[in-house]
């Protein structure tokens, strides 16, 4: 542009010192263009991300290595995109067959799947005239689970489902093991398993059958209809979701998360399942389900273990009083409500200046855990949770 504006002015004014100017700057450029276009470069690039996935408000670490596969290169910018942001390296001239590693944080700030990439080398011209660049590794996935509070798990409970139990299973003697039952020795037992004291006792061989091993279960219900969200309130119940199911998976228990967009996972173990929930919750969006038929859907199946339903204070009173008519299906059933001062900024402000009582919403039979601004989810919850193991015992 430069050297045309002077090649104009020369022909206006009339003057050769300015065609000059023109033609060397135009000549500057083409040389710059030709000198980054030269070939040579052949560097490969591998990405690694420490770890691939991430909950939100903590950062991944991401190592780069680079291999130059041709003769002595050049000095390169190494650009790798992510999302509206950029990560910037030089990296210095590489003699053939050198590496060079390089490394960086990468923030995770909100839930999602983020791609990262690919990774372009950039090699300039020395007066900053012409760049150009080609992709050296692919583009990878960063996955961003919730937010996730530290929490008291919940509750084991009998209820319906004969495979949960009690906090504290009765123990038979100083091994631990679990006995559920005798039974007369037959063709084929494990000597190994012979009760003795039983048998000195009847006369014949006893077998003792050990307890299955029981889990809890935890089922969370996830309200994600738009009517009743907005998007701080959308964040603060996925993560609060995700609090819970996490809690209670490092207590052993299966989980089960159902959403009002349709969602159920159904009752899983293993660690693949708690991933494969969380990626879920990675990603969920509002939408224009209805929580009073994921309910009666859980009415009509069978109960098992215990339930929390996830939402906010826009929820109708009938939604809310849905939970508490499933106590016949479930052991334990909690409802948490975030109220409005929880997720918007000018409610919190009142509630901090005028504090104005507020009606108290029915939830039937289920725990209420009433979220607000001055008194956080994780407290909340665990306040609850405390409380009920409290009455229990």
């Amino acid at each position: 542009m430069g050297a045309l504006l002077l090649g104009g002015a020369g022909r206006v004014l009339g003057l050769i010192e300015l065609y000059a100017l023109g033609a060397a700057a135009a000549a500057l450029v083409l040389a710059s263009i030709l000198s980054v276009r030269r070939p040579g470069v052949e560097i490969e690039a591998t990405r690694d991300l420490r770890p691939p996935r991430v909950h939100a408000g903590n950062s991944s670490r991401v190592e780069l290595g680079l291999v130059n596969r041709g003769r002595r290169s050049p000095p390169l910018t190494a650009v790798d995109p992510f999302g509206d942001r950029e990560a910037r390296f030089l990296v210095p001239p590489l003699a053939g067959g050198a590496h060079h590693q390089g490394a960086y944080l990468l923030p995770a700030e909100r839930r999602g799947i983020y791609s990262l990439g690919p990774l372009r080398l950039e090699r300039a011209d020395p007066f900053g005239l012409a760049t150009a660049g080609r992709a050296s590794a692919p583009a990878t996935e960063l996955t961003v689970y919730p937010r996730v509070d530290d929490l008291v798990p919940l509750p084991y409970t009998m209820g319906q489902d004969p495979m949960s139990g009690s906090d504290h299973p009765t123990s038979l003697g100083p091994s631990g093991d679990e006995l559920y039952a005798l039974r007369a020795y037959e063709i084929g037992d494990d000597l190994r398993r012979v009760h003795w004291k039983s048998t000195a006792k009847l006369g014949e061989l006893m077998i003792r059958q050990d307890e299955m091993p029981w889990q809890g279960r935890a089922t969370v219900v996830l309200d994600l209809r738009s009517a009743v969200h907005t998007d701080e309130s959308l964040e603060l119940c996925v993560s609060a979701a995700a609090s819970i199911l996490t809690a209670s998976w490092n207590h052993r228990a299966l989980l089960r998360l159902v959403t009002t967009g349709g969602f159920d996972s159904g009752f899983g173990s293993g660690a693949g399942h708690a991933e494969g929930i969380l990626e879920r919750l990675a990603v969920v969006g509002a939408d224009t389900g209805s929580l009073g038929g994921v309910l009666a859907s859980l009415r009509r199946g069978s109960g098992s273990g215990a339930l929390a339903v996830v939402t906010t204070d826009k929820s109708a009173d009938t939604d809310l009083a849905g939970p508490g008519r499933l106590g016949g299906r479930f052991g334990h059933v909690s409802t948490v409500v975030f109220e409005r001062s929880a997720y918007d900024r000018w409610s919190a402000a009142q509630e901090r200046g005028a504090r104005r009582p507020e009606a108290r919403r029915s939830t039937g039979n289920a725990k209420l855990v009433r979220v607000t601004n001055e008194d956080p989810f994780a407290e909340a919850w665990n306040r609850s949770m405390s409380l009920r193991r409290r009455v229990a015992r």
